[in-house]
């Protein structure tokens, strides 16, 4: 489809704020960028001045097919990430089967072209099954598809094999994903190990649980060269981790998602299990830590954190109840309302963030950035209006949240892909 975006709002050191732009787009790709653009053959789209982003790239999305569609499928997690203004998502790989061979990869891409609506990019596991013994297919996998490895959410404590996956992934240039939980630290912890866990009587999961992964990984990755990806981070101790690692030259990044830095422990006050999620949220000082390092540049993503679940698995007692949150929906208003309305940081930082970083990290040459030339992948957003977070009206399976009745500000009104205008 060619298209003409009128009169839009850019963000970024090339445009002013008091001008509006139009954006002309062609065969799929951003072809021209400019003021008072004259209309060709093409459909037009005035925004009237709402603001126009790079579509966002979703570095940690749990897709559930193949295995467990009844949670979630490739064309539920496809409407839910259009809603949210995410033009592409990651599979992680603990499904069922398990992504740890070339078939599986093939059947996630081809099943994406055929009824996804976003583009849709396979994680494949580190370990057979993603059970943290023998390492996967990983070579054949990449000729099949694959932008990184990782073993999900599950815990890899097999130092050595880790080891050897990063020398090996060097030679694909993938960026290694690591969950990181000691589970002899976290033992039977659901929820983080401080006041509000000691006061509702609930086992607590220690800082330390995350840390010591993060400095092991940390560690590793300085040995071998590989390129770790540290996904999420969500205490203090493990943002000054990364900081410190980046200043020596290790080649690791990171990501957060929303529900870290918008929501403390006390979330779970009153046994709540919408907001039962792993790693668990921390304390107030932990939310302060990442603020900071998304400000300062060691925190280099934000990502959805979408690990969707039923809602009967939800409504048990907190210790029976299953982790996971349903976020693609909620992501980017969440970050707006909580990093820029609030001054933390600036739209622009929030696109690099959310688009421009995840691209670099996946290897995406062609996305994540305004600009000629670039994939038609973006978003409309209205950032003055506000909303009220209604769960039931969710894309996604599962239709729950912790930010249910939450007002947000930034709202997506439009999800281009490809130059194809799909919400």
């Amino acid at each position: 489809m060619n298209l003409l975006i009128q009169r839009a709002r850019l963000h970024g050191a090339a445009y002013t704020d008091e001008k509006r732009y139009d954006i002309r787009i062609a065969d799929g790709k951003i072809t021209e960028i400019g003021e008072n653009l004259q209309p060709q053959d093409e459909k037009l789209l005035p925004v009237d001045g709402k603001s126009v982003f790079p579509g966002l790239i979703d570095m940690h999305c749990n897709v559930c097919e193949p295995g467990y569609e009844h949670i979630e499928n490739i064309a539920s997690v496809s409407l839910s990430a259009l809603k949210g203004g995410f033009t592409s998502i990651t599979c992680e790989p603990n499904t069922k089967p398990a992504v740890d061979n070339k078939t599986v990869v093939e059947y996630i891409i081809s099943k994406s072209k055929a009824v996804g609506l976003v583009n849709i990019f396979p994680y494949g596991s580190i370990s057979m099954g993603c059970e943290g013994k023998d390492m996967a297919e990983i070579g054949e996998m990449y000729e099949a598809g694959i932008v990184g490895v990782s073993d999900g959410d599950k815990i890899l404590d097999n130092a050595a094999l880790l080891r050897n996956v990063m020398r090996y992934t060097k030679m694909f240039d993938l960026p290694v994903m690591t969950h990181c939980e000691d589970r002899a630290l976290s033992g039977q912890g659901m929820m983080h190990e401080g006041y509000t866990a000691a006061c509702l009587g609930i086992f607590g999961m220690p800082r330390e649980a995350e840390e010591v992964q993060v400095s092991r990984n940390i560690v590793l990755a300085e040995a071998t060269g590989a390129r770790l990806h540290i996904a999420p981070v969500s205490t203090r101790g493990a943002v000054r981790m990364v900081r410190d690692a980046k200043k020596r030259g290790i080649s690791v990044t990171c990501e957060t998602c929303p529900h870290y830095f918008a929501l403390t422990d006390e979330a779970v006050e009153g046994y709540q299990t919408l907001a039962k999620v792993n790693p668990p949220l921390r304390t107030k000082d932990d939310v302060q830590a990442l603020l900071e390092g998304i400000a300062d540049g060691t925190i280099d993503v934000i990502a959805s954190g979408h690990s969707p679940t039923t809602q009967t698995e939800k409504n048990h007692e907190f210790d029976k109840a299953a982790y996971g949150i349903s976020a693609l929906e909620t992501a980017f208003s969440i970050s707006y309302t909580h990093l820029v309305d609030s001054g933390v940081i600036s739209a622009e930082r929030l696109n690099v963030l959310m688009s421009k970083n995840p691209a670099e990290i996946l290897h995406f040459s062609k996305k994540g950035v305004l600009q000629v030339g670039y994939d038609a992948d973006l978003i409309v957003v209205d950032t003055e209006k506000t909303s009220i977070i209604d769960p039931s009206e969710f894309a996604s399976k599962a239709k729950f949240s912790p930010f249910a009745g939450k007002e947000v500000k930034g709202q997506i009104c439009t999800t281009i892909v490809g130059g194809s205008v799909l919400s």
